[in-house]
């Protein structure tokens, strides 16, 4: 009988067998991302001071596994039109976790400056998948992307200051237009009582 051969026959095609079933599935397990939104396009110009929500970003966990995600912005580097910077754009959340096949609605909330540059602007909404490491999170090298176009139209800065106040009070809006109720009472209840005034007492009358 030659050994050899029975040994490379079945001993060796059988530890390939057992290991595939042994070995913990999670091995093999994948990570993916997918976005639900391939463009967002604005057609009404944004002015310089506005705070504006744009639609929200559906992020999928196309992996097999509960992983960790990040939502930040993007660009060509070859792009003609302006780069909104990443300061300009809060994400809500910014940061989450997904089961496999689940969906997490991402709010992008895009702040102008007073003084931004009028212009057409581009830039990409992109998802990833992001891992804890020793200096915090590292990001995985897989993403899936939102194109967002918008043109920000031009006005000074004192128009500027004016659309950022406007914005502030929409965005906050109905506890600013509390708070406005409440200062206006306060200067009407101040201004009543500096120009009017009353005198009220009681008087006993003594008898003869």
């Amino acid at each position: 009988m030659n050994i050899p051969i029975l040994f490379k026959k079945f001993f060796i095609p059988g530890i390939f067998f057992l290991t595939a079933f042994i070995l913990p599935t999670t091995a093999f397990a994948t990570v993916g991302v997918g976005v639900g939104l391939g463009k967002i396009t604005i057609q009404k110009d944004f002015v310089p001071g506005g705070i504006y929500t744009l639609p929200s970003v559906p992020v999928l966990n196309t992996g097999d596994q509960v992983s960790r995600y990040k939502v930040d912005i993007e660009y060509l580097q070859t792009q003609q039109q302006i780069k909104p910077p990443q300061s300009w754009f809060l994400f809500s959340p910014n940061t989450f976790s997904l089961t496999p096949q689940h969906v997490q609605a991402v709010k992008p909330i895009l702040t102008i400056p007073v003084n931004a540059k009028p212009g057409n602007y581009f830039a990409y909404i992109e998802a990833y998948p992001i891992k804890a490491a020793s200096t915090g999170v590292t990001r995985i090298n897989i993403a899936a992307a939102t194109k967002l176009y918008f043109t920000v139209a031009p006005a000074n800065i004192f128009q500027g200051m004016y659309y950022r106040v406007l914005s502030f009070i929409t965005q906050n809006a109905p506890w600013t237009y509390i708070v406005f109720v409440l200062l206006g009472l306060a200067v009407l209840v101040a201004l009543f009582r500096k120009y009017f005034s009353f005198n009220l007492g009681v008087s006993v009358k003594k008898k003869e």
